[in-house]
């Protein structure tokens, strides 16, 4: 062995250096805590659509049109030609299914991945330059230019929004509601049964009604026959 050898030895490289370990374990908590960040950012983009319209003043949750039910619409409006729309539109089925009987059609939906969903199926489907799907409450969108208004609501809204459909619609338009019934408006006529109701109001009905000072009760639990009462006047 030389002088320099014994001097300046060349290092072991097959031992480890004292703080290798730590260094190791530091990279992978780095690695873990970015797989982790990045799933709960994936978690929030997905599910927050779907949350947020649930923490609004009504809640109108997403549940799809059985085929009866479209049915039951078209065969309610006895028409196939205008503008229709569709209040809370989900995945377009309403809209779709209008626009390829003839109608110009539009969906108003707050949940934005099933507003592109709707679009990409009325692409699929040929009848996208018949249709158009927009991301808005319903709250602020004014429904007067249409002259059928397709609605799956639920009880608690069907107050306010009977109120405003009477103020904006035209008195040619009509007014399909699925699953419940307006509470005050009379139905001009009805399609299918059980869940699969539809109920069809005339707006030149409930506009006189209401510029005549009548109004209509909710319909009575026991029977199906809707009763009137004239509001008096002081």
């Amino acid at each position: 062995m030389s002088e320099e050898e014994r001097v300046f030895p060349e290092p072991n490289p097959a031992r480890p250096s004292p703080g290798g370990g730590s260094e190791t374990r530091s990279r992978i908590g780095v690695v873990v805590t970015g797989v982790v960040g990045a799933s709960l950012v994936a978690l929030y983009a997905v599910t927050t659509p779907f949350v947020a319209p649930a923490l609004r003043r009504v809640c109108l949750p997403f549940v799809p049109a059985t085929e009866a039910q479209v049915e039951n619409v078209f065969k309610a409006l006895r028409t196939a030609s205008g503008t229709l729309v569709d209040i809370g539109s989900g995945d377009g089925r309403i809209v779709i299914s209008a626009a390829q009987r003839g109608f110009q059609a539009s969906g108003y939906e707050l949940n934005p991945w099933l507003v592109w969903f709707s679009r990409y199926k009325a692409w699929r489907e040929g009848v996208h330059h018949r249709t158009s799907f927009h991301i808005s409450d319903l709250w602020k969108v004014s429904f007067a230019q249409y002259s059928h208004v397709v609605i799956f609501g639920v009880p608690q809204m069907m107050d306010e929004l009977e109120l405003k459909l009477g103020n904006e619609l035209q008195s040619t338009a009509k007014v399909v509601a699925c699953r419940f019934p307006f509470p005050t408006w009379v139905p001009d006529h009805t399609a299918g049964e059980g869940i699969d109701t539809v109920w069809v109001y005339d707006a030149k009905t409930f506009k006189s009604h209401r510029q005549q000072g009548t109004m209509t009760t909710p319909r009575h639990p026991d029977t199906q026959t809707p009763r009137h009462t004239d509001a008096k006047t002081p």
